[in-house]
């Protein structure tokens, strides 16, 4: 039987790096995942560590907006209307905080997180020897339109007086020479200066994973629904046998309700289900920068694999059969844009965000469980937020003064 200080239950980006952060701190770990590292959600993001994200996706409120994604046609939204029963309380409670003065509240919040998300990943990359998988300077958001345009140029000046957030506007003439192989059919751009990104998130895991064993961390597979309280501490059965542990993490991502439930917990925890597609660069076409197309609704980003074309939110059961409808739809909008050749992958890959409504993650001790922790709930900034929450995760464990304050982040603000 392995005996390990704490267990960390998924062995995603978050959980990856709360169990590196443990490890760099003297505690024994035993890492813990159904599967290998990042091969789930963590596997198929955008790539984009996003110091400008202070404003976590919102719900909209305009009618004309609304109006749009009910006739569900859209690229940026999509949903299974059978699942609607079901996500109705998650989506009033989503819209409520999406609320313009709200949203702002839970911005000032969020951005305590998102101000130490560069500097937090760029220390364990050096850690972790991984610079070669990382990319600076920034990525795009580009416009079809000179009202959308000016309309997100002033927002950006708003977000750069409160939050720091650095950017650079450009005309369609600058866009153009930043991009050339892009059709000249924009108004403008965003360039977010401040954000690195990723060339292969699942590589990315990888190295993290390998520092972590360097550091003389173990990996175990295993499922994490075994958890069972032993004593002061717990237990959960591994391919290698029983393990026990003093302390747990539950870092599942969209399956940490799984275990919280069992575990006598309430939380209200949605998925929010995305796609991509990797296409090759036709001819000698290149994409310097990461793209959002925001009336598009769709995101193209460069990456080892070939060009990354990802889909926005698909409301549906986590579980539910796939159907990527919105990849579908941005493909030949996409094709017009950027000169995209063949498909390199045999079917679209999917993923799932996990999302709670007030769109702050859930990070922190258990309320009613002493040695249970938990880190999930980061809905589209898994990667962006893991390696500050695997800090923060880390220091309250060991009794460190945090890096922030903890309490906005905590599951009593909902548990029952």
């Amino acid at each position: 039987m392995a005996r390990k200080d704490i267990v960390v239950l998924g062995a995603g980006i978050v959980g990856l790096c709360v169990a590196l952060h443990l490890q760099k701190r003297g505690r024994a770990v035993a890492l813990v995942d159904r599967r290998g590292a990042a091969e789930e959600t963590s596997f198929g993001n955008a790539g984009l560590i996003q110091r400008e994200g202070v404003f976590p996706y919102g719900f909209p409120h305009d009618f004309g907006a609304l109006a749009r994604y009910a006739l569900n046609r859209t690229i940026d939204a999509h949903y299974h209307p059978s699942a609607l029963p079901r996500l109705a309380p998650f989506l009033w409670q989503y819209w409520h905080h999406s609320r313009p003065g709200r949203h702002a509240e839970v911005a000032r919040l969020y951005a305590r997180l998102i101000e130490h998300c560069v500097t937090e990943h760029e220390a364990l990359v050096a850690e972790a020897g991984a610079a070669d998988l990382i990319v600076r300077g920034g990525w795009m958001k580009v416009f079809r339109t000179a009202r959308e345009r000016d309309h997100r140029f002033a927002e950006a000046e708003g977000w750069k007086k409160d939050f720091g957030v650095e950017h650079v506007k450009l005309d369609a003439r600058g866009l153009q020479e930043a991009e050339p192989y892009l059709a000249p059919v924009l108004a403008g751009a965003i360039h977010w200066t401040q954000p690195i990104r990723t060339l292969d998130p699942n590589a990315l895991g990888q190295a993290y994973l390998r520092r972590f064993e360097a550091l003389g961390g173990e990996f175990f597979q295993g499922n994490a629904t075994t958890l069972a309280a032993e004593g002061e501490g717990w237990r959960l059965r591994t391919a290698r046998g029983p393990l026990e542990a003093g302390a747990a993490v539950v870092a599942l991502g969209p399956w940490s309700d799984v275990l919280t439930r069992a575990l006598g917990y309430e939380l209200p925890l949605a998925v929010k289900r995305g796609y991509h597609m990797h296409y090759r660069a036709a001819g000698e076409a290149v994409l310097n920068h990461p793209i959002l197309d925001v009336e598009g609704g769709y995101f193209m980003g460069p990456m080892r694999r070939g060009i990354r074309l990802t889909t926005g939110a698909e409301f549906a059961l986590r579980d539910a059969i796939r159907t990527p409808v919105q990849l579908g739809r941005a493909e030949p909008i996409a094709r017009d844009l950027f000169p995209l050749a063949e498909r390199l992958d045999n079917e679209p890959w999917m993923g799932a965000r996990p999302c709670t409504p007030d769109m702050l993650p859930i990070i922190g001790p258990a309320p009613r469980h002493a040695n249970l922790w938990f880190a999930f709930g980061h809905a589209h900034h898994g990667l962006t937020l893991a390696a500050v929450t695997g800090r923060l995760i880390a220091e309250m464990v060991t009794g460190e003064a945090p890096l922030v304050d903890p309490q906005p982040y905590a599951a009593g603000r909902f548990a029952r």
